[in-house]
């Protein structure tokens, strides 16, 4: 009987393709990929399914949809992955959904957050969120708090627009009155016309999404620093305004911030204290995981379910392997988490959050939840 090295060595390796940012801005996306992935893979022998995993990165550290789709057809073409996945900006897993599709390559998105993507390729599962998804959960919080005059202030992309769309639509369709939708150029560093604007409107709230990273920490010193606070104005957000990876650094400006999102550091579960226990352990106090890291995290965990179903005994197609995912449910960090069986995409509970210091840490403490959220797009 061979040795158990001898018959792990015969075991193909699963290549995995994963396409983020590793450099510029956006480096922190890339970083809590790596994070989330390693997490897992250290608690599973650095398996998926019994098979070993090699993992060949690709930076794409901005929306580039023709540097993602050049990328992904050298992993598909060249390097012969089994799986693509990464995929930080919607823009770019449109363009890498072309590529799933002709190639025929299962691909698990572990961020992007447009409605479409999936309805974009049959080979696209995606395990994270969609920015509709997280937004009308905040809308119906809104209108039940009394909040029914408000405005919005959202970046002027494809992600901006689903919030806006999703945030007005859930406070309309309860009876209230979105009285102007503000919309902001990407890379917008002031916001003075934006704050006096909506001084001039005085609004009951102010809703505002803008991409994570440097945009919503500028809003929200503009916010305190032109004294809207004082106005009386309640100020909402989607969880991309804090982040937890950067939440320590900008926390004393998002203080009593309401966000809605679908995963919190501070997250009460035995799953999410494994999963915090373990980052600390590997990473200590210096990186938090955030949400890209556990839906890295659970693209992994997802994916050795699937493979290891039923229906994969002694191998199987990606055609077989995608419908392995339809319908799979799992307790993540996060909460329970279902991948849909029609439309391949993630159903998940939303939180409404506050942002608070406990134990000398800013943290999203999670106060209310809305259970099995689908994307209201689809």
């Amino acid at each position: 009987m061979a040795a158990p090295s001898v018959v792990l060595a015969r075991v193909r390796p699963l290549r995995i393709g994963v396409i983020g940012p590793w450099s510029g801005a956006y480096i922190g996306g890339g970083r809590q990929f790596d994070a989330g992935m390693a997490i897992w893979l250290g608690a599973h022998n650095q398996q998926i399914a019994g098979r070993p995993v090699e993992l060949l990165r690709r930076d794409v550290p901005v929306s580039a949809p023709d540097m993602a789709r050049r990328l992904a057809l050298d992993l598909v073409e060249n390097e012969r992955v089994d799986l693509l996945t990464g995929l930080h900006f919607s823009s770019n897993a449109y363009a890498v959904a072309a590529v799933a599709t002709q190639a025929k390559v299962p691909t698990v998105i572990m961020n992007a957050a447009s409605s479409g993507i999936t309805a974009r390729s049959p080979y696209t599962v995606r395990v994270s969120f969609t920015i509709a998804q997280v937004t009308l959960p905040l809308a119906r919080w809104a209108l039940k708090e009394g909040l029914r005059e408000v405005c919005t202030v959202t970046a002027d992309y494809a992600s901006g627009v689903d919030a806006e769309t999703a945030f007005v639509s859930g406070i309309t369709a309860g009876g209230g009155n979105v009285g102007a939708m503000l919309r902001v150029p990407l890379a917008t560093q002031d916001y003075t016309a934006y704050m006096l604007r909506l001084r001039e409107l005085k609004p009951q709230a102010v809703f505002f999404f803008l991409p994570s990273g440097q945009m919503p920490a500028g809003f929200l010193r503009a916010w305190r620093d032109r004294g809207m606070a004082d106005t009386g104005i309640r100020l909402l957000s989607t969880g991309d305004a804090t982040d937890d990876h950067y939440l320590q650094n900008i926390g004393e400006l998002a203080e009593g911030l309401v966000t809605s999102h679908h995963y919190s550091y501070a997250h009460e579960s035995p799953e999410n204290r494994r999963f915090v226990a373990a980052f600390e352990t590997e990473y200590g106090s210096h990186l938090r995981p955030g949400y890209f890291a556990v839906a890295a995290h659970d693209a992994f965990a997802a994916l050795d379910l699937a493979m290891a179903s039923p229906s994969m005994r002694g191998g199987g197609s990606p055609e077989k392997l995608i419908d392995a995912f339809r319908g799979l449910k799992l307790e993540s960090p996060r909460g329970p988490i279902e991948i849909d069986a029609y439309t391949r995409d993630i159903v998940q509970t939303v939180y409404i959050r506050r942002t608070e210091r406990r134990d000398g840490r800013w943290i999203n403490r999670e106060f209310e939840r809305f259970e099995k959220v689908r994307d209201p797009a689809l």
